[in-house]
């Protein structure tokens, strides 16, 4: 029995209180909870007697100045293009994880979403294109083609192990094409005019990420250095700066570089050591325990540990805060039958499944992709209302693409299509799912 409570670490008092924030943390259901609070909490203060305060706050100028050099933004800036950039990052870390380490390493598995994420983009476009032709606002296409990942996957964790399992891995594997599309638009589409030197920089500074990982450079802190100084010279140069985390996300290697038999070799020769007081001063044993804590943390790829480490603050930091300066909508404003609102609302809640579904269809008739075992076309469908939930990245891409006059009329119609999109969508799982009907039968 001691041993069994010796393998584990010593319980303190803070762990009553940290280990259970933990596992809320691990809980990706609950990241999309907590982004629904915020922007219920923007709206409402959007609608206040404190609207005014909470909107100028937002547009705060934030920076720094050096000489004739001067870096100012709003804070609204800052955190569209500066912290959004650890959410595209993490993003393109799991995509590079599924499509080298998971489910995604099998092409015609692969297929499937990736067909998927190419209707579910195309189709909305177009029919936000055909609304809006002629008419001003025609250029923000993109606003409709995205799908927000936190949402889907907490609308998905109401239902549990009702559903099959395979419509969560191609829902998340579709939106995370999805958003990785998305802000490659972002940075052909909505960017400014390109300035080639500061560009020139950007791309050396890749260059030397890739020299170093090439060296077997792995001190994390030095790539978060050069990966900040790659952003600086994308946002100096009119390329969208967010597109500096979807590249340094792809570049991050998956080879693990201590691999079991060597990690247990190591530990080994520390568990030979007598039992006693003998870890401090600079001694061999100290030596081989720290080297034996560095081999523990190089048995888990790049890609898994970065991700591991910034999936919590993007899913509880950086998207509640970006809902938080986004969500904010003056209703009272907005013309709720305006043709922006209209063509938003119509790409998300009909393009998006009919995307969706034909391309799939197609996939599968064609023989390109396959369905997973268990997901079936009922499945299928729910899946595809629920891409219409563009939320996040439609707000992201609706801020670069419309003017003031416009933007509020643009949320609405994002806020109203993913609404409907969820409802559309988590109704049609109550009823496959048999909730409806009462709890499923064991018996056989």
């Amino acid at each position: 029995m001691d041993n069994q409570r010796d393998a584990h670490l010593p319980q303190e008092i803070a762990d009553y209180v940290t280990k259970p924030i933990g596992r809320f943390l691990k809980v990706e259901a609950a990241a999309g909870g907590l982004l629904f609070v915020s922007a219920v909490m923007a709206l409402i203060l959007a609608n206040s007697a404190w609207s005014i305060g909470f909107l100028a706050f937002w547009e705060m100028p934030v920076g720094f100045r050096i000489g004739p050099l001067e870096f100012v933004r709003s804070l609204r800036h800052w955190i569209n293009d500066g912290l959004m950039t650890f959410f595209f990052f993490v993003i393109s870390l799991e995509l590079k994880r599924e499509l080298v380490l998971g489910e995604l390493r099998n092409v015609r598995a692969a297929a499937l979403p990736l067909a998927a994420a190419v209707g579910g983009m195309l189709i909305p476009a177009s029919v936000y294109l055909l609304v809006m032709f002629g008419k001003p606002g025609a250029h923000a296409w993109g606003t409709v083609m995205a799908t927000d990942t936190a949402f889907v996957i907490g609308c998905l964790a109401i239902f549990g192990s009702r559903i099959p399992s395979p419509l969560r891995l191609f829902l998340l594997s579709l939106a995370i094409f999805d958003d990785v599309g998305a802000i490659l638009v972002v940075a052909i589409g909505y960017g400014g005019p390109l300035d080639w030197t500061a560009a020139g920089f950007g791309v050396f500074g890749l260059v030397v990420v890739a020299v170093f990982a090439g060296l077997g450079v792995r001190n994390i802190p030095i790539y978060f250095l050069l990966g900040g100084l790659v952003w600086l010279c994308l946002d100096a140069s009119g390329i969208h700066p967010t597109i500096a985390g979807v590249m340094l996300g792809l570049m991050t290697p998956t080879r693990v570089w201590v691999n079991d038999l060597r990690l247990r070799a190591i530990l080994g020769r520390v568990l030979a050591y007598p039992e006693g007081d003998h870890w401090s001063g600079d001694t061999a044993v100290r030596r081989d325990l720290r080297q034996a804590g560095k081999a523990v943390d190089e048995s888990l790829s790049p890609v898994e540990r970065l991700e591991m480490m910034l999936h919590p603050w993007v899913g509880f930091a950086v998207m509640p805060i970006f809902a938080l300066a986004n969500t904010g909508v003056l209703i009272t404003n907005v013309d709720f039958g305006n043709e922006i609102s209209i063509a938003i609302f119509v790409g998300l809640v009909f393009g998006k499944p009919i995307g969706v579904l034909g391309f799939s269809w197609v996939a599968v008739r064609l023989g390109w992709a396959v369905l997973s075992p268990g997901l079936t076309w009922s499945f299928m469908v729910a899946g595809a209302f629920l891409t219409g939930i563009g939320f996040t990245m439609s707000l992201f891409i609706a801020d670069l693409a419309f003017d003031a006059a416009s933007l509020d009329e643009a949320k609405l119609g994002i806020l109203a299509g993913s609404c409907i999109s969820a409802l559309v969508g988590i109704s049609v799982l109550f009823r496959q799912s048999g909730i409806w009907l009462g709890p499923r039968s064991t018996k056989k």
